[in-house]
């Protein structure tokens, strides 16, 4: 069993590398974008005469960078061929892979960089979900225009599950749905709509048949973000500025029945689609960060010199103490999420070689899904201890925005709730572990021990 990176992948990131210190990181440095990164970041980046929202030019820088990823090819990656993508065999490992190299680099990790901002979830290297909910769910004319329009960056949609008064209970959502001639006229309130200032569209989850709590009779729309009807009520102000996330209202929106996404009454199922491979790279990306952060507390504990004995923070168990069980986990980490990424693309491998019409998504549910979830909830925890414990290593130059783990706890804080919060994922264990669901019930049913 051999657990290093294939060498394949291992040149790919060094080619990655490569790319971004002669192309991106100059980018960075010219013309005072640094302002965007060092200690002026959350100020630069909020436009706080507009409600706080995205400055302009912070976000024309994001996606220059973008646009010069895409044309030395790593912007697409993931994505299948025929959309300009390489459709590699690994695509999870691969991700998971890249997605750490980039947050635990010493030169631009941390998620705090042009190269792979996480705040704005920018990266060089591109995570596209609502492109393969298109591919997988869209009509024909959906997958024909709409994909090319959102790789040119002229389709751009917020994703509306959550609502003000449901967020991880997706299933009781008060949003409705009803049927109006040959279309819908969808009623309800969504929050967190995240780009929504410059969205073209929203994907609107509304119920249009059943009883709350139920899973069939959800629906999903693309709703134009210029139909009547549409209100953005509110920008929520969050712990790591400038803010995107809105809540939106709709009043009796009419939309034709070309607006639906995928079969009606069956949307639940594209909102849980792709929720394994984003949870992974979330979780390589988390992790990443909390080695970036222990690095760099490690450089700084050998380096400080205390009490006048020509001694450092290092020679301290107290400070040694907390890094080495912290660093423990992060390995420990790491190797189960490219395991379980190594896992995932067996089983997409399977399933394309089945050809028994069952989704790869689906049997990953069925298999993996717990795995997922301790990959994801955990290092979404450990990047935050990790930038905590970074906080103290530092002292009052840690605390201070001079250093990047104030602003590293403050964005990595968000995804011990979003994303699914850590409570259901840790829920979707158990129920795994103690055969509620998952492969050991499964087994145990067969044996008639349930």
């Amino acid at each position: 069993m051999n657990f290093d990176l294939p060498s394949e992948l291992i040149a790919h990131l060094n080619h990655l590398d490569s790319f971004i210190e002669s192309t991106i990181l100059p980018l960075q440095h010219a013309n005072d974008n640094n302002r965007f990164f060092d200690h002026r970041r959350e100020y630069a980046r909020t436009d706080w005469a507009r409600g706080g929202l995205p400055m302009k030019e912070w976000e024309d820088l994001l996606n220059q960078a973008r646009i010069l990823a895409d044309q030395a090819g790593f912007y697409r990656f993931a994505l299948p061929q025929v959309y300009g993508g390489q459709e590699h065999p690994d695509t999870n490992l691969w991700m998971s892979a890249i997605r750490y190299h980039l947050a635990s680099h010493p030169v631009y990790g941390g998620g705090l960089g042009l190269a792979n901002d996480l705040q704005n979830e920018h990266s060089v290297v591109g995570n596209f979900p609502d492109v393969l909910m298109i591919q997988h769910f869209g009509s024909e004319e959906q997958r024909r225009t709409l994909i090319p329009q959102r790789l040119r960056g002229e389709f751009r949609a917020t994703f509306g599950l959550t609502e003000p008064d449901h967020g991880s209970d997706a299933t009781f959502l008060a949003t409705v749905a009803t049927r109006v001639g040959d279309g819908f006229e969808i009623t309800g309130r969504k929050k967190w709509q995240t780009g929504a200032h410059h969205c073209t569209h929203l994907i609107i989850f509304a119920r249009t048949s059943g009883t709350p709590g139920a899973a069939k009779g959800i629906t999903a729309f693309l709703v134009p973000r210029e139909t009547p009807g549409v209100r953005v009520s509110s920008y929520e102000w969050t712990f790591n500025m400038p803010t995107d996330h809105a809540t939106v209202e709709l009043d009796q929106v009419r939309v034709p029945a070309s607006a639906v996404l995928g079969p009606v009454d069956q949307g639940l199922a594209i909102a849980q689609t792709f929720v394994h491979e984003n949870r992974i790279r979330q979780a390589a990306s988390s992790c990443g960060a909390a080695k970036y952060c222990l690095d760099r507390s490690i450089e700084r504990a050998r380096s400080r010199k205390i009490w006048g004995e020509g001694k450092t923070l290092a020679d301290n168990q107290a400070v040694q103490f907390p890094v080495v069980e912290l660093m423990t986990q992060v390995e420990m980490l790491r190797l189960l999420i490219l395991k379980t990424s190594w896992d995932m693309d067996r089983i997409v491998a399977a399933s394309r070689e089945a050809g028994d019409g069952v989704p790869p998504w689906v049997q990953i549910e069925r298999k993996l899904s717990d795995k997922v979830a301790m990959c994801n909830f955990w290092a979404n925890r450990l990047s935050c201890q990790a930038a905590d414990r970074a906080i103290q290593i530092h002292g009052g130059d840690g605390y201070s925005r001079h250093y990047p783990f104030e602003h590293i706890y403050r964005h990595f804080r968000r995804y011990r709730i979003t994303e699914g919060a850590e409570e259901i994922q840790m829920r979707k264990v158990a129920a795994y572990l103690f055969a509620f669901k998952g492969p050991e019930k499964a087994k145990r049913a067969q044996q008639g021990r349930l």
